[in-house]
């Protein structure tokens, strides 16, 4: 990292952990790209995929305008943008940023190059890519949805995410080019290949973290780059998806999908961690060392802690005293790296 630049950070996700990693973010560098899953078939997203055949638009969107009000505040584009229809007629549930998104799709033929102008509509500095530039679709094997006790094969994010299984393991599909291999976004791994750190999580592991990995060009660029590797866990598992889910086993499927992947730092909150020392030797598989601080937000349960999330991700690229710690500023009670 060349001194005096601010850090090239490329966060990888969707939905709420993806928006979380990028308000954190904001607090530590100017320098962001957003790579979002492009799986999502349900709400707004879904029907718009289905009806027109374009990217699903609603994870893509919420980087933008998590990317917009980190940076300029609550702004009136970025409003807008997550504003949703009421009523009951054929706008009823869709976004506004969303049918913006799918126009911008229609009207370039490129999705870089409508999400290009996104940001400059909501004055974003940084930049959101998809992580592919085709829809894909999630395939999972889940075992506990039948009294045979074989496994079953659910399809569909939605289907996934609220699977009332077990989920082993996802592939992806891409239903406009059936039996096809997923196509990265050369875009997104011309930044990950370019990047000082690049994240993974917090959010949905089967749904959003995971598929970043399944894309082959994708994550050859993950197991290339130099950069330094952040993963960043859950704060609570999530029903249906990862439910019984203990942290270290989160990584350990991370690893079962991606073997030749190497982290560099797991960011945990130390009140989600009842085994420190099995998250460290499961860190340890990875390559990886964890640190534990409070990164939970005491006032919302469930969310990440902007500032002191922010605070980790500094430590993880070397740039806090190392004396630091949670939130409170003081030093763990195994010192900063745990």
């Amino acid at each position: 990292m060349t001194p005096g630049r601010p850090p090239r950070a490329v966060a990888l996700g969707g939905g709420h952990g993806l928006q979380a990693t990028l308000t954190a973010l904001r607090r530590v560098t100017s320098d962001i790209t957003a790579v979002v899953t492009v799986a999502d078939d349900g709400g707004s997203s879904g029907r718009l995929r289905r009806e027109l055949g374009l990217l699903p638009p609603g994870d893509l969107r919420q980087a933008l305008a998590a990317l917009a009000e980190a940076e300029n505040g609550t702004t009136l584009w970025a409003e807008v943008f997550q504003h949703r229809f009421g009523g009951s007629g054929a706008l009823t549930g869709h976004a506004v940023g969303n049918l913006v998104l799918a126009g911008l799709f229609e009207v370039l033929g490129d999705p870089v190059a409508a999400l290009d102008e996104a940001r400059r509509l909501l004055g974003v500095s940084g930049r959101v890519l998809p992580m592919s530039p085709e829809p894909l679709e999630i395939e999972a094997e889940v075992t506990g949805v039948s009294n045979d006790g074989e496994p079953r094969t659910i399809r569909g994010q939605v289907a996934v995410a609220s699977t009332p299984g077990r989920v082993r393991r996802i592939e992806l599909r891409t239903p406009q080019r059936p039996g096809g291999v997923p196509a990265a976004c050369p875009e997104a791994v011309d930044a990950v290949l370019g990047a000082d750190v690049v994240f993974l999580g917090p959010g949905s592991w089967f749904t959003s973290v995971l598929p970043h990995l399944l894309v082959p060009g994708l994550h050859d660029a993950l197991v290339r780059t130099d950069a330094t590797k952040v993963v960043i866990l859950n704060l609570i598992p999530q029903p249906g998806e990862t439910a019984g889910f203990s942290p270290e086993r989160h990584l350990h499927v991370l690893f079962q999908h991606a073997p030749e992947l190497r982290v560099d730092v797991v960011i945990a909150d130390r009140a989600s961690v009842p085994g420190p020392a099995r998250l460290r030797d499961a860190a340890a598989e990875l390559g990886a060392r964890a640190l534990l601080a409070d990164v939970a937000d005491p006032n919302a349960e469930g969310l990440h802690d902007p500032d002191a999330l922010a605070a980790c991700v500094r430590e993880a690229l070397g740039r806090r005293p190392s004396g630091a710690g949670g939130r409170d500023g003081g030093e763990s009670r195994e010192g900063p790296w745990r």
